[in-house]
């Protein structure tokens, strides 16, 4: 009980840790105020127009798969903390370019802020997992993130309640300065991060495609990191299906009216709250490969047992444990990336990664209304539960390596 204790006050000794979750609170607030305005507001413009509300996630989710190659290797060419500096700064200027128009212009410009804030997310992502490297001691990385993680839970609770209140009491043009106030609030923050390191020589660049090509390489042969775009598929695939369906699980197998989905999503946020906490106290005694697989499992139950619950208590149950879970294979993957990545190429190996996730996911989105008119609800949710297991089948030969390099610590 002590040592946990200790292990927690070293972690918030860190200056670095401290300063990278208070600036991730700054960009959580940023964020979910700017999502949920721009939702709102756009819908006020539009009539409630699906196809205009689709373009949000469009500017969203489109940059992320289509920047991350390019985010990932530059990344890993530029200093990671002048980086994510002068990309929360670009994020304020453009929303404040966004407030310019508002007031002369047209309004569909707020697309613009969405769009320009997923890329440069892009390529501040990557540096800050750099950044980790540096900082964070190994044993104290799974802590870490999970800590990371658990803001992101809070915000997906306290995050649209608090942009919906923002835009609804005091208009777009508000909620678009407190969004550009927060992202330089976050810069301001990050300053406070030790200096960058300097290169030990300063070689010249090899040419931007034939470092990208270096990162493709380096995660080919690694037997981790290969392991892991399986298991980023998988999810991304699974989740993608489920997401824009969710709807229907209220709907048609429990009757109930659909704006009781902000209900299952606060069940949701509020057991990845729980999840995140719980395995940031036992961080020490769950190796990431174990965290993983037990994610993908939970969750796999949950997908099967949503789509066949007709039940309201064991469909929030479900959806209970689909979140409490959750940030077990998200915290056990940039665990495992972060262990078995060289410092240099960490950059390049997220923008190789991340697309096997976005790619997956947004071509499930995309094609989730057609399976469910040609198959049914129920058969959907089966399948993704399917496709977790399968991602869970990439993770057991992380085990057999992991046994092998504890033999050979021993040896020595």
């Amino acid at each position: 009980m002590s040592g946990s204790r200790t292990d927690k006050s070293g972690l918030f000794q860190n200056r670095f840790v401290r300063t990278i979750l208070l600036s991730n609170t700054m960009l959580q607030i940023g964020i979910w105020v700017r999502n949920y305005s721009i939702l709102l507001f756009v819908m006020d413009q539009t009539g409630n127009d699906p196809y205009a509300v689709s373009l949000i996630s469009v500017a969203e989710y489109a940059p992320i798969f289509l920047f991350s190659f390019i985010g990932g290797t530059f990344a890993d060419r530029w200093r990671p903390k002048r980086t994510m500096v002068w990309c929360d700064v670009l994020s304020a200027a453009s929303v404040f370019a966004v407030f310019a128009t508002l007031m002369f212009g047209t309004w569909k410009a707020v697309f613009f802020a969405t769009l320009l804030s997923a890329i440069l997310s892009q390529f501040s992502q990557p540096s800050g997992m750099k950044l980790f490297k540096q900082h964070v001691p190994p044993e104290q990385v799974q802590q870490g993130m999970a800590l990371n993680q658990t803001i992101m839970a809070v915000f997906m609770i306290l995050g649209p309640v608090l942009g919906a209140l923002v835009f609804q009491s005091f208009g777009i043009q508000t909620s678009i300065i407190v969004t550009g106030i927060a992202f330089l609030l976050s810069a301001a923050v990050l300053t406070r991060l030790p200096a960058d390191r300097k290169p030990v020589e300063d070689k010249a660049p090899s040419g931007f495609w034939r470092e990208l090509g270096d990162g493709i390489r380096y995660v080919k042969k690694s037997q981790v990191l290969t392991a892991l775009a399986g298991t980023f598929a998988a999810i991304g695939l699974a989740s993608g299906v489920m997401q824009p369906l969710g709807v229907f699980l209220l709907t048609e197998r429990l009757g109930l009216p659909k704006e009781n989905l902000q209900w299952f999503m606060m069940i949701n946020g509020a057991a990845m709250l729980i999840g995140g906490g719980l395995i940031a106290a036992l961080s020490k005694k769950l190796p990431p490969q174990r965290l993983l697989a037990i994610g993908m499992l939970a969750d796999a139950v949950a997908a099967a047992t949503m789509g066949m619950s007709t039940s309201v208590a064991l469909t929030m149950v479900a959806q209970f444990m689909m979140g409490f879970f959750f940030p077990c294979f998200m915290i056990g993957i940039s665990t495992l990336i972060l262990q078995n990545t060289e410092q240099s190429f960490i950059g390049r190996v997220n923008g190789v990664l991340n697309p096997f996730f976005m790619g997956m996911m947004v071509i499930s989105m995309s094609v989730a209304g057609w399976l469910k008119d040609q198959l049914s609800l129920v058969v959907v949710f089966e399948a993704a539960g399917a496709v977790f297991v399968i991602g869970l089948l990439f993770v057991f030969p992380l085990f057999k390596l992991k046994k092998q390099a504890d033999n050979r610590q021993t040896a020595v």
